[in-house]
């Protein structure tokens, strides 16, 4: 079966016409499912099926109920997910290359891929490649609402507003966009003008040393922490045609050659179109155009970081160099472009919540004091507007008002148990929090009796490190099915049982000098007006340290309090996956029929 591809354009289309859906990072795969069994096939027609164990597995399990649909083709993209918006570029290519089945079973579990569909063009035998893209999509929303939820199989979200998939693709950093005209048939190839593609590249800066004129690849190079020079990669496409011969004739006059090769000192800038770094280098590489007005002095690793976090144009980046943590040396930019790679996770945890901040203008050994008001000179990027006694709340539904905050030195986000349009709570929340960070090891016993405790009780639970000192543990619960009062009877339950198991580690006892150094269970935290750091919220420790999210497994006496920092979450959850990736779908189907027999609800 041949594929319809998208042809690339620089802008995105608009108008009645057209449908938009979030280009994935992968495999373009057809899935092809009959009685006779399932096959994945790439656009190629290489066979991915032994590949991908999980996407076949959920099919079978799957199959009374599509076989109203049987043979069937869908049309989509093989990813394993960062995020609901994002694929892994990196992890994708790792399990396309095994090939002995106990190392594909193992990687499997450990980041299991999705088949994002976008398309349908069998259905019950019939050909739908005539039918037009929108009566396409109704017979697959059709098909996806007879099955079971899996992470496994997922439809693409469509949207018929240009500006909200804009701001996803923003808020989100997603690979690209893809528009479809809604009137239009499945045309093989690209002889249409009917699948546009839009990237969303990433602007890098580098310099030019070497060209090789047998193929007319430029190397781009970078200045690393150390000043030495580093390779990037190669580029070659993107310049006009005068500015290209130009460019050549500079390096064969002036430089050094070694066969075909040419070689020039740094001098040459240029801003290079990629889509990120893969292995160390610029992935699907273009020119954006050649600097003859900067210094190969500014192509550096720290502006590399900077120039892949895609900070927006609208945020002017204020004493970027003022150190924020002496001690990593982590300064105000490291803040900023935190918060922008790590927005996709935190922003989840944040929608139409009032945030309290913890601003350290200049640094964490500096003055701080907490905002849960947003100023008189705010920008207009604070849609979401909110009044409290008359002063308007900060809320962050997206990543410029995050990112405004950030830059003017707020680095803790602390977040209530309930949205703003909710007075009940959204999840019940367990802090454990030692006299001391020496003794977090009474945080991660305290954590594993009550992972048992839920689990008796049938609750999904997840489970982070405060950051600080200890451990927060949190239940989410189905929208609106507890009062806080319920939720009250419940952490004081659990908390007594606890302290009850082991009294000589755990107490409930809210005077610290009656403690005597032991964990306190602080189950009156939660509750109306109380709050709680946010997932990935950085804080106010040496190390930079931020509130990071667990694997359960993770949860043992190896765990350290300090050990994810600002300078290495990011590659944490690119490497493993979000431990809190399902916490809402977990929300909605939480079981609380025990729990609400042991608080008598």
């Amino acid at each position: 079966m041949k594929y319809m591809k998208p042809v690339a354009e620089p802008e995105l289309p608009v108008g009645p016409d057209w449908l938009y859906e979030i280009k994935y990072d992968g495999f373009r795969c057809m899935l092809e499912w009959s009685e006779k069994g399932i096959r994945l096939t790439s656009k190629n027609g290489k066979d991915l099926t032994a590949n991908f164990p999980e996407i076949t597995t959920a099919c079978r399990e799957m199959n009374e109920l599509a076989k109203p649909f049987l043979p069937l083709a869908l049309d989509g993209e093989l990813a394993v997910l960062n995020h609901r918006y994002a694929g892994n570029f990196s992890w994708i290519q790792k399990r396309g290359r095994l090939k002995n089945q106990d190392k594909i079973a193992e990687a499997s579990q450990i980041r299991p891929a999705t088949l994002v569909v976008f398309d349908m063009l069998l259905s019950a035998g019939s050909s739908l490649e005539k039918k037009s893209c929108a009566s396409r999509r109704k017979q697959l929303e059709k098909f996806f609402s007879k099955l079971a939820k899996t992470d496994a199989l997922i439809l693409v979200d469509q949207y018929t507003d240009p500006a909200i998939i804009q701001q996803i693709a923003f808020d989100y950093q997603v690979e690209g966009i893809v528009a479809k005209r809604a009137g239009a048939s499945y045309s093989p190839g690209k002889q249409h003008h009917d699948w546009l593609k839009i990237k969303n590249w990433r602007t890098v800066h580098c310099f030019l040393t070497e060209w090789d004129s047998s193929n007319d690849y430029f190397n781009a190079e970078i200045y690393a922490e150390n000043g030495s020079a580093i390779s990037i990669g190669k580029v070659k496409h993107g310049l006009d045609s005068e500015t290209f011969q130009a460019l050549k004739q500079a390096f064969a006059a002036k430089g050094s050659k070694n066969g075909d090769v040419y070689a020039l000192p740094p001098a040459v800038c240029s801003a290079v179109n990629t889509l990120d770094l893969y292995e160390g280098e610029v992935r699907e590489a273009n020119f954006a155009g050649i600097l003859p007005g900067e210094q190969a002095g500014d192509a550096t690793a720290r502006r590399l970081k900077r120039d892949l976090a895609m900070l927006p144009e609208e945020l002017e980046l204020s004493n970027p160099d003022k150190v924020f943590w002496p001690g990593p040396g982590y300064m105000k930019e490291d803040l900023v472009t935190y918060v922008r790679s790590m927005a996709p996770y935190m922003l989840p945890f944040l929608q139409n919540r009032a945030l309290t901040l913890i601003r350290f203008p200049d640094g964490i050994e500096g003055e701080s004091f907490f905002q849960k008001h947003l100023p008189s000179y705010a920008p207009g990027w604070f849609t979401e507007r909110h009044n409290a006694e008359g002063e308007q709340l900060i809320v962050c539904n997206s990543t410029l008002p995050l990112l405004w905050c950030a830059n003017h030195g707020a680095i803790e986000y602390h977040i209530p148990f309930n949205r703003l349009d909710q007075e009940r709570p959204a999840e019940i929340v367990f802090d454990l929090d030692p006299a001391e960070r020496e003794q977090f090891s009474h945080a991660v016993k305290a954590a594993l009796l009550i992972k048992q405790l839920t689990d008796d009780l049938g609750l999904i639970s997840f489970i982070k490190t405060s950051g600080s000192r200890g451990l927060q543990i949190h239940i989410p619960l189905p929208e609106n099915s507890l009062t806080y009062e319920q939720t009250a009877v419940c952490t004081q339950a659990i908390a007594l049982t606890v302290e009850q198991a082991q009294p000589e580690l755990f107490t409930t006892e809210r005077l610290k000098k009656k403690r005597h150094g032991r964990l306190y269970l602080d189950y009156v935290q939660h509750g109306p007006g109380k709050t709680i750091v946010a997932p990935y919220s950085p804080r106010r420790v040496p190390e930079a340290a931020v509130a990071a999210p667990l694997f359960w497994h993770e949860v043992n006496d190896k765990l350290e309090i300090g050990q994810f920092t600002i300078g290495n979450v990011l590659e944490r959850v690119k490497l493993l996956g979000c431990p809190f990736a399902h916490y809402e779908q977990a929300g909605q189907t939480q079981n609380l029929s025990r729990l609400l027999a042991l608080i008598g609800g």
